[in-house]
């Protein structure tokens, strides 16, 4: 039997201090996450879709050890060692329907499990989603944003190398953003020495496809990495409009000669404001099949003298102004990507197998999707704007006291919390979904 300690502090007297509180959570906003993802039928899917190929018995489940890990990155518990600390936590084992949570060890494992065809099963299990997430509001246009980024590696693992434009050691996978809404389409782990341009079209290609299948219009916009005429074939070929930059070379600089010559004419008698220009121009590269139409704006920045260019080659049909406008609006992606590797831990490579941490990184980016999604569809409006962890500090974040009788557990929380009213309208929100299961 434990002995309960009493102790007082010697600063003040009247302040005891013991660890009989009762059983105590500090995540009850996690409550929330649970009641959307039963109302997606995120829960059953994962089970439905989602097994290893190890066909031992085990107590702890695959589609159990995944939503455990789902709903620790989304509470900020990103290390496997984590669940070592959450084992007994009663908002995590109520969620989860268990008496304690798998362990280090036992997540290890399932990590270790995976292959090539859990990243097949991924990828099935976000176009199901997306097929969910559509029903409750479809889009009428799909902006497709594609980037890439660096994951930086610590030794010896398969597939890390040294990325001359990061300057560093990592991985290099390709990301493709709605970049409406910030849902992370596709990601693809792939070798740090790789360029953003290699084999573009082909990761593209799905989803061009299936977008062709929902009969919805895509537009895509890529940096001047993804200038490449296989992916500009593609985007044709699939109806994508697309904007992507070009890198600056003499021979376009000269094209755009007229405009820039008028530019310095019109600033000579006032050279310190900010001026700009615009124009367009039909251009073949050596490795095109044929000309496309590239776009230009030339602006002189204010207190300079020197000229800034840039060049867009796109099969769309607006005005050069517009198309550079549109280009432009890719900026938010730098945001999307921020948020996931910050806020859900997107660089967590740390195994030596590739495959593995491809499929880490696939369960991080399912968990970025669901909060995502829930975040658009279920908080109130204005706390959809707000980043992950403003969201965890105010909704997720909330001590919360379970009382166990007969029949129910009753999760009594704090009752000093200062977003009661945000709590029951994300609830309330929840509840009024109206959404289209299998």
């Amino acid at each position: 039997m434990d002995i309960l300690n009493t102790f007082t502090l010697k600063s003040n007297r009247q302040i005891k201090i013991n660890f009989d509180g009762g059983d105590l959570s500090s995540d009850a906003g996690l409550l929330l996450i649970k009641e959307f993802a039963a109302k997606i039928g995120f829960t059953k899917l994962i089970k439905k879709k989602f097994k290893t190929n190890d066909t031992s018995v085990r107590f702890h489940k695959d589609d159990e050890n995944l939503m455990q890990m789902i709903y620790q990155i989304i509470s900020a518990y990103f290390e496997d060692d984590c669940a070592d600390e959450l084992t007994l936590d009663p908002v995590f084992n109520a969620i989860l329907e268990k008496n304690s949570l798998a362990s280090q060890p036992t997540l290890s494992r399932f990590f270790n499990r995976m292959d090539e065809d859990t990243l097949l099963q991924f990828d099935d299990i976000d176009k199901s989603f997306r097929d969910i997430i559509y029903s409750i509001k479809c889009p009428e246009h799909m902006l497709l944003d594609l980037d890439s980024t660096l994951f930086g590696t610590y030794g010896n693992q398969e597939g890390e190398g040294f990325n001359f434009h990061y300057q560093a050691h990592g991985y290099h996978p390709l990301l493709c953003y709605d970049g409406l809404n910030g849902d992370l389409l596709k990601a693809e782990l792939r070798d740090g020495t790789l360029h953003c341009s290699n084999d573009a079209d082909k990761f593209m290609e799905p989803l061009f496809q299936e977008y062709l299948e929902r009969g919805i219009k895509t537009y895509l916009r890529g940096d001047s990495g993804f200038s490449s005429p296989k992916l500009y074939k593609t985007c044709e070929m699939n109806g994508c409009s697309y904007a992507i930059r070009l890198k600056q070379n003499s021979l376009l600089v000269a094209l755009a000669s007229d405009k820039d010559e008028a530019l310095y004419k019109a600033t000579k008698e006032d050279q310190i404001s900010y001026a700009v220009t615009y124009g367009e121009f039909l251009y073949q590269a050596g490795s095109w099949d044929y000309p496309r139409r590239v776009v230009f704006k030339i602006e002189k920045p204010y207190g300079q003298l020197t000229h800034m260019y840039t060049f867009i080659v796109t099969n769309m049909d607006m005005e050069p102004y517009q198309v550079i406008q549109f280009y432009c609006g890719r900026g938010k992606m730098e945001n999307f990507i921020k948020e996931g590797k910050g806020g859900f831990d997107f660089a967590a490579v740390s195994s030596h197998s590739k495959v593995v941490n491809a499929n880490r990184m696939r369960l991080h980016m399912l968990a970025y999707n669901l909060f995502n999604w829930f975040r658009r569809l279920a908080l109130p409006a204005n706390m959809r704007k707000q980043q992950v962890d403003t969201i965890r500090l105010k909704l997720i974040k909330i001590a919360a006291r379970a009382v166990r009788s007969a029949r129910y557990i009753t999760f009594k929380l704090c009752s000093s919390c200062p977003y009661k009213k945000e709590f029951y309208r994300t609830l309330e929100n929840i509840q009024q979904l109206t959404v289209q299961l299998e």
